[in-house]
């Protein structure tokens, strides 16, 4: 039975609310099938200093998730294919050893990034968000290219 109009605004409101977990964190709702999904909470920081906190549900890339909230600084040109560069970031030193191990691919393209750092570049594209990855810091180079 579908629902319409303002009553599924309401539901939907306050089905959010009442997913709150203890930290404060809100599921994503799909709207196909009324899923929960978890978020994880990223900080994307400019490289001018600023930063953004976003939540990215769980399934997205972290490209995807700048993409989605207009984040500054990724391009993501190839829209996530791994056949460019233009979504390196220098991530956080205290999540070097967090990620998941980076693939020929993705090592490969890192030879085209601007001033890719040989511990800490990663392109975002191939970042899955877990979880695993609630916390997650990442900074955008002077550029992409």
């Amino acid at each position: 039975m579908a629902v319409h109009g303002e009553n599924t605004l309401l539901w939907r409101v306050g089905l959010e609310a009442a997913l709150r977990d203890g930290h404060g964190k809100v599921a994503a709702l799909n709207a196909d099938n009324w899923q929960v999904n978890r978020m994880a909470r990223i900080t994307y920081i400019e490289y001018n200093g600023t930063p953004h906190l976003v939540e990215v549900p769980n399934g997205l890339t972290v490209m995807e998730g700048a993409r989605d909230n207009d984040i500054p600084g990724i391009e993501a040109d190839c829209g996530g294919a791994c056949a460019c560069s233009t979504c390196h970031v220098y991530v956080d030193e205290a999540w070097v050893d967090r990620l998941p191990e980076m693939e020929a691919m993705e090592e490969d393209m890192l030879d085209f990034a601007w001033d890719p750092d040989p511990v800490r570049s990663r392109l975002t594209c191939q970042l899955r968000v877990t979880d695993a990855l609630d916390g997650l810091v990442v900074r955008m180079p002077e550029k992409q290219i």
